[in-house]
């Protein structure tokens, strides 16, 4: 008997985001087999079909409905001008895409006032940048390695960059942001539209949603004595309650409760000076609220 579940097209990113969307999939317990020199790997999830491509293409499928959903930068969904259903901002690889020159052509601070030639993988966001400029700059599309245009064949550039060293490294100082992006879960249109295929791309974003909040939150465990039990309460920043439990011999509480990671260095002291003992920190793996 033939399964009425619709197959699921998920697309996953090729390149400088490939690492952090396997890893994202594997904490979340979806394994992946990738074949050598594949770019169809299998997945375990149930009735979902994947293929690896570039985030570029990634965006321009999920426009024409050929693939359901798929991981990309909002980049290229900003680069492209697609009217695609963002479902989840995963926060993973932040960057921004930002103007640079070369120092020796900075004056007075800023850009020269006149006419520049800018080398950019991102023309149209390049050119509507330009336009605010307020000067008739020529945009030249570039394939890669855009660092390396200035200064005989651009003038400056545009590019995406996570921490500057590249551009650095060319002699290449930033003189303007142009947008910020990270990679992003985005639905088809067409299977947004779909309930059945809305729900199980509803169901990967939780999934997904539910490692980013683990990776934020550790488990804060302590022994306190009976009569500290609500002072270490008020302290505790948890999702709703702690939970407690009484300890042996009614000797106090253990209290335990999530709690946010870049708490703990001001939460640890005030819990101690309360008086809370015995605390211990556990990594999550999921945190689903």
């Amino acid at each position: 008997m033939q399964s009425s579940i619709s197959t699921l097209k998920l697309a996953l990113p090729k390149g400088r985001m490939q690492e952090g969307v396997f890893a994202l999939l594997s904490e979340a317990g979806i394994r992946l087999s990738v074949p050598s020199r594949g770019y169809r790997p299998r997945i375990s999830l149930p009735e979902t079909e994947t293929k690896i491509l570039k985030p570029q293409n990634i965006v321009e499928m999920l426009a024409s409905g050929s693939r359901d959903v798929g991981l990309a930068g909002a980049d290229w969904v900003c680069e492209l001008g697609l009217d695609l259903v963002e479902v989840l901002d995963t926060g993973l690889d932040p960057v921004r895409l930002v103007a640079a020159v070369p120092a020796a052509m900075i004056e007075r601070g800023g850009l020269p006032d006149r006419p520049l030639r800018f080398a950019s993988e991102y023309v149209r966001l390049t050119t509507r940048w330009c336009e605010r400029r307020g000067r008739c700059d020529q945009v030249v599309r570039s394939y890669g390695a855009t660092e390396v245009f200035p200064p005989e064949d651009a003038d400056g550039i545009t590019d995406v960059t996570a921490t500057g060293s590249t551009l650095e490294a060319n002699g290449l100082v930033i003189v303007d942001e142009l947008i910020t992006s990270s990679t992003r879960l985005y639905a088809s249109p067409r299977a947004w539209a779909d309930p059945a295929l809305r729900a199980r791309i509803e169901d990967l974003a939780m999934i997904l949603q539910s490692v980013l909040e683990a990776r934020r939150r550790v488990m804060l465990e302590l022994n306190c004595p009976a009569d500290r039990l609500d002072s270490i309460c008020r302290e505790l920043p948890c999702m709703r309650e702690p939970t407690i439990a009484p300890l042996h011999a009614a000797s106090g509480y253990a209290v335990k409760a999530a709690v946010k990671r870049d708490a703990l260095p001001r939460l640890i002291p005030r819990l101690k000076q309360a008086g809370g003992v015995d605390i211990v920190i556990s990594p999550l793996s999921q945190v689903v609220p």
